[in-house]
């Protein structure tokens, strides 16, 4: 059974030396379990071989299907990817409820979606996972806290299955309650300058289409 850190959500104090153990666990190669603002995940370094081939086999998950990215701020999506976007528009989606995808840059660990020139990026509205990147200096790969085809999950126990597979679970409590509150992220490519293409509604698809028309981003 994996250790269980509880994490009061939104308490800063708190929230920083729990993210540093969080930071502590994935450097020493570990995958971990961690609350986000949508649903519950499982997050590794990305820049790792070895932490990224653990998080496919947690999963289950055929490496033919990419996992999204996290790093602590705007400025660092540029490094880690090719963005046809303002960064003005950029803050008025992050952070938020959204995954954004573009076309990956040559810095990114390459064992990472190795059969896509895409990548998803999250900035999150969770200041602890957000905080965790940024201890950890580099992008997290992060995807749900569940096998693959499964529902995703609000609550720790939701997940136990996975425990005995993981190295450290945060308990952030309960996330929501009903089957809308487990849509995740809005994932929406934008790797295509003029142009987005939403892949999954998730819970901020109308804020999202919204903001994205508002910048004379054409639906393809």
């Amino acid at each position: 059974m994996p250790k269980i850190i509880p994490i009061k959500l939104g308490t800063v104090r708190n929230g920083f030396c729990v993210a540093q153990s969080a930071a502590d666990a994935l450097k020493a190669g570990g995958v971990i379990a961690v609350p986000t603002d949508t649903i519950y995940g499982i997050a590794a370094l990305a820049q790792r071989k070895e932490s990224v081939e653990k998080l496919y086999a947690v999963k289950k998950r055929d490496q033919e299907k990419p996992i999204a990215i996290c790093v602590h701020e705007i400025s660092e999506i540029y490094r880690w990817a090719q963005v046809p976007v303002s960064e003005e528009l950029l803050r008025r989606l992050f952070p938020g409820a959204v995954t954004a995808v573009f076309r990956r840059s040559e810095d990114l660990n390459p064992d990472l979606n190795p059969s896509t020139s895409l990548v998803g990026v999250r900035v999150p509205n969770c200041h602890f996972i957000r905080q965790v990147a940024r201890y950890c200096a580099g992008p997290l790969a992060l995807t749900s806290a569940n096998v693959s085809s499964m529902s995703s999950t609000l609550s720790i126990h939701e997940f136990q299955e996975l425990w005995p597979l993981v190295d450290v679970v945060f308990d952030g409590g309960e996330l929501g309650s009903g089957d809308s509150e487990r849509a995740g992220s809005t994932v929406v490519d934008l790797s295509v300058p003029g142009c987005y293409r939403i892949i999954r509604p998730g819970c901020a698809c109308m804020e999202t289409k919204k903001v994205l028309e508002e910048y004379h981003l054409e639906e393809r």
